[in-house]
């Protein structure tokens, strides 16, 4: 395999045959080819203390000790950060990776350090730079059977996160598991439960946004015992049956519909995965009365859980909440403009995403070409730039105030409350009728019209 520049750095500053790539890019070179620009630079440095590789390293770029209890050095240079390490041995001492025994040093070779990790696929190292393999574990063979395979009984008890590990590598590299491998999985699955909500964020994301078929290791989950510990929702839906239009169970549905979403959006694809999860909680005879907004509850306790971000929580949840929307082609203009402001523009394309990937995962040919239909109509509505919120109004809160202060409605010292959000909303909803009203003259109109009503429209939550 060629040199990647920052081998070639890393060679220089250290003695030789003590420096090998090992970890994620080993197993791609071996997968895949030559890979110009790695992922990953992981190196282990054999033959030298810690202290002297960090001294070593100094001349290269920034050295950083980062998890001081694992001895990993992070070097800094030409903006890419690299992780080196002396050879290591460890035992786990404690629950879901949160304690070990570790030794690390010239004293520890290069095959106790591959012995350590998870899988044999991932337990090859790279002479660098000649480019010989470290292959004690016939990593290299698993690879080329597209095989996962542990490299001893204990690895998942060792550390749980490894079941999850297992399922991303299936799914995005379409690799079979040893059934070694799915018994250790089938034993060790209750101690997924003590794996870090981030750290299960972690794997997630990276089976949702990086597999063309995420559902691969979603039923490698399930099949393991893994899916009912971490996400006891979605296996609800298993044998939950469905009405004439669905060929498929609730949660067989979810899975098709999360594969036929197109890898790299995080959002949609956790929102296909969740859009009917709580259809098995509202089953009534082939009905499931609200199970959109049910599930929408549920999908912000699952996301809260595993503490992703509040941006991703609430794109989510929203996309889920309405995902039950009507495609009717001949809704009105006003009908199209209320529909974007409740959906949200930015949020538009990603709805309709998710519809055609329902319509997917309903397992059935397509009925008939509606949705496109409606969804040209309201791509063309917004192209009109109508206005969609109080603040796209040709006049704002302090016009509102000075109305009702003209009216003797409050005294000059009045500075606003939920009445002028009320009235605003209530030209909102005018202007959503009737666009060519949001000019201030005739905003103003309407304005003192709305104030001089006895019963004004704005005590009415439906424009809120």
């Amino acid at each position: 395999m060629p040199l990647h520049p920052i081998d070639r750095m890393l060679v220089d500053a250290l003695p030789p045959g003590t420096l090998f790539s090992v970890g994620g890019r080993v197993r791609d070179e071996l997968r895949l080819g030559a890979v110009a620009e790695p992922k990953d630079f992981d190196y282990v440095v054999t033959g030298l203390s810690f202290a002297q590789i960090r001294e070593r390293l100094a001349s290269v770029g920034r050295v950083d000790l980062v998890g001081e209890s694992f001895a990993v050095l992070k070097l800094t240079l030409q903006g890419q950060s690299v992780d080196l390490a002396p050879p290591r041995r460890e035992r786990s001492t404690g629950v879901g990776h949160r304690a070990f025994d570790i030794e690390s040093g010239p004293g520890v070779s290069l095959e106790e350090d591959l012995g350590r990790r998870d899988f044999r696929m991932n337990a090859i190292a790279r002479a660098l730079p000649g480019g010989t393999l470290v292959d004690p574990f016939a990593g290299e063979a698993d690879i080329a059977a597209r095989r996962i395979d542990i490299l001893w009984p204990g690895a998942f008890r060792e550390d749980p996160l490894r079941m999850l590990r297992a399922a991303q590598f299936a799914a995005r590299f379409e690799f079979s598991v040893s059934e070694e491998t799915r018994k250790a999985m089938r034993e060790a699955a209750p101690l997924t439960a003590s794996i870090s909500a981030e750290r299960v964020m972690e794997e997630l994301n990276k089976l949702l946004a990086l597999a063309a078929k995420p559902s691969l290791g979603f039923r490698l989950l399930e099949e393991c015992g893994v899916l009912a510990v971490l996400l006891p929702e979605v296996l609800e839906g298993r044998n939950v049956e469905q009405n004439e239009w669905h060929a498929y169970d609730v949660l067989d549905h979810n899975l098709a519909t999360l594969d036929a979403v197109p890898q790299g959006d995080l959002v949609l694809r956790l929102a296909s995965l969740l859009h009917d999860v709580g259809k098995p909680r509202t089953k009534d005879g082939p009905h499931f009365y609200r199970h959109e907004q049910v599930g929408g509850d549920l999908t912000h306790a699952i996301l809260q859980r595993f503490r992703f971000s509040g941006e991703v929580i609430d794109e989510v949840e929203a996309l889920v909440r309405n995902h039950m929307y009507v495609a009717d082609p001949q809704l009105s203009e006003p009908a199209l403009r209320r529909f974007i402001r409740r959906i949200g523009a930015s949020r538009l394309e990603r709805q309709f995403s998710l519809r055609a990937a329902d319509i997917v995962g309903s397992g059935l040919p397509k009925r008939d070409g509606s949705n496109e239909r409606f969804e040209d109509r309201v791509r063309s509505e917004l192209a009109k730039k109508p206005p969609l919120g109080v603040g796209d109004l040709a006049i704002g809160g302090q016009e509102v105030i000075a109305a009702m202060r003209a009216r003797g409605l409050v005294n000059d010292a009045f500075r606003g409350d939920k009445r002028v959000g009320a009235a605003l909303a209530v030209l909102l909803e005018k202007v959503t009728e009737r666009p060519e009203h949001n000019e201030r003259d005739s905003l103003l109109t309407l304005l003192g019209e709305y104030l001089a009503s006895p019963e004004p429209e704005s005590d009415s939550e439906c424009f809120t």
